[in-house]
């Protein structure tokens, strides 16, 4: 069974993990009715997506 060597350093672990994080989601304004929305998703607040109404609201 494999069994590490040698203690691995705090820095190196931390070195590892410098990507592994959390990234705030970039937010667009609907241009119907200027509520923050996903890009490239049906708004919530008024269901429309690229100028047409696709969810009745």
């Amino acid at each position: 069974m494999g069994v590490p060597k040698r203690r691995r350093s705090k820095q190196r672990g931390r070195a590892r993990r410098a990507h592994l994080k959390l990234t705030v989601p970039g937010l667009v304004r609907c241009p119907q009715c200027h509520e923050l929305t996903m890009p490239h998703r049906v708004c919530p607040g008024c269901g429309y997506y690229k100028g047409k109404e696709v969810v009745k609201s």
